[in-house]
């Protein structure tokens, strides 16, 4: 395996191993503030603001035409990332890490293969077949047996 490529794998594992560690450290937020929805807000400008100072930092360009051209739905994503937060926040003490982060690894792995499947937003094309649905029912089966055990 070439060198580059595990360098994102490992990026990618690690940046998957952060999410319940961020979930219990905004939940503290959310406890302590008495607000989830404040939790995930500060967390979003705590965020806004390290990022800030990385693109400062490594002096990040953007192309604002190319913005300004994006499709409208593009934006979303924030929306979506706001959501994402708040919600863990108010699951993470209710159903535990384990079954919070099973549930989000199967709706994650469930919704990536539909969207290589149609090759959605930018994706790589790869049709369903039998060994991905056999991957998505084990996954789901494992949600189970976290949730059981």
């Amino acid at each position: 395996m070439e060198l580059n490529k595990l360098f994102w794998i490992l990026l990618a594992f690690f940046s998957g191993a952060f999410l319940p560690i961020q979930a219990g450290l905004n939940t503290k937020l959310a406890k302590a503030g008495g607000s989830p929805v404040h939790a995930s807000m500060l967390s979003f400008i705590v965020g806004t603001a390290a990022l800030v100072l990385y693109i400062y930092i490594t002096k990040q360009s953007v192309s604002w035409e190319g913005l300004r051209s994006a499709p409208a739905y593009a934006w979303i994503g924030g929306i979506l990332g706001a959501f994402y937060v708040t919600v863990i926040i108010l699951s993470f003490p209710k159903l535990g890490p384990g079954f919070t982060f099973a549930l989000v690894v199967a709706g994650q792995l469930f919704f990536s293969v539909l969207l290589e499947h149609f090759s959605l937003l930018d994706s790589p094309q790869h049709p369903v077949n039998y060994l991905r649905i056999v991957g998505i029912v084990l996954i789901i089966a494992g949600v189970i047996l976290v949730r059981k055990f």
